[in-house]
């Protein structure tokens, strides 16, 4: 699963690279019973919008073992210790809803802001990477992004403690309207299985979801292990405090879990470093993607 150096070339460009149907329906069936089992959960790492719904179950990897396993796929691990340019450990954990109907904003920001001020993270050298549960359309509140607003450092923000049950660093309208009229704004989309990384310094964003499809989000934030936080205001289930490299498992750890006639077949993790053979799936590359997506609606 390495990056190509047209991809990073592209990322380097952009801030962001997008990659459908990085997992298979049978890896992707997994994923998705396991997020209805987390969201169902009565835990503190698991947020709801005003309406009662599900908005983001927080560290579901510590919790749920196909989490786990995702949590350390190659698919992901591997690219972006490619364009952090070292082993990585994991920042945060997030299995984002968009439930039909109630799935509210997430307003404009820039992770690394919330970090640096929150968390004390040294300097930008983490990344998103984020994994479609369900078909993202224009219609369900997809990501936005403000290309290459990543290279412009770290933007004023206000702590926004009002809008949604989550508080966030947003950034001003002008600010915004100004980046966009630098970069564009644009939303991939794509179906369930597609995988996006994204730089920690982006500026991103999602509508509300008042379709009547959900739309849910697995996102890692994967940090250099010489770029650790050093503050620990928030909860560790929030800005996690275990700075060990993360070793990735073998590519076939969540489809061991549909499948239990191969692999493990019991749901025990797979043995670290064993050599299991090609993968059975890869990404397709997006023809679209070169372009940078279509257009935000």
């Amino acid at each position: 699963m390495k990056l190509t150096h047209e991809e990073i070339t592209r990322f380097d460009e952009r801030g962001y690279l997008f990659r459908p149907s990085c997992f298979s329906p049978e890896e992707v069936a997994v994923l998705r019973q396991a997020a209805d089992e987390v969201y169902a959960m009565d835990r503190k790492e698991v947020w709801r919008e005003s309406s009662g719904v599900a908005r983001t179950a927080f560290a579901a990897h510590t919790y749920h073992e196909a989490f786990r396993r995702l949590g350390r796929h190659p698919r992901l691990i591997e690219p972006v210790m490619q364009l952090v340019g070292g082993p990585v450990y994991m920042h945060q954990y997030k299995v984002n809803a968009k439930a039909a109907f109630d799935g509210e904003i997430w307003q404009w920001h820039q992770d690394f802001g919330t970090w640096h001020r929150d968390d004390e993270m040294p300097e930008p050298r983490a990344m998103n990477i984020a994994v479609f549960l369900d078909e993202v359309t224009a219609a369900n509140g997809p990501l936005i992004f403000l290309p290459k607003s990543h290279k412009q450092g770290v933007f004023e923000a206000g702590h926004d403690l009002e809008t949604t049950t989550y508080p966030l660093w947003t950034l001003d309208r002008a600010t915004v309207t100004r980046l966009a009229e630098q970069g564009g704004c644009v939303a991939p989309t794509g179906p369930a299985g597609s995988m996006i990384v994204f730089a920690s310094t982006l500026v991103h964003a999602s509508a509300p979801n008042i379709s009547p499809m959900n739309r849910s989000i697995v996102y890692l934030s994967l940090c250099h292990v010489d770029n650790h936080i050093s503050r620990f205001k928030r909860p560790e289930w929030v800005a996690h405090r275990d700075f060990r490299p993360i070793e990735p498992l073998a590519d076939d750890c969540l489809a061991d879990l549909a499948d239990p006639l191969r692999g493990t077949g019991n749901g025990s993790p797979p043995v670290h470093g064993v050599d299991r053979g090609q993968p059975r799936f890869r990404c397709a590359e997006s023809p679209g993607d070169r372009t940078g997506g279509r257009p935000a609606a």
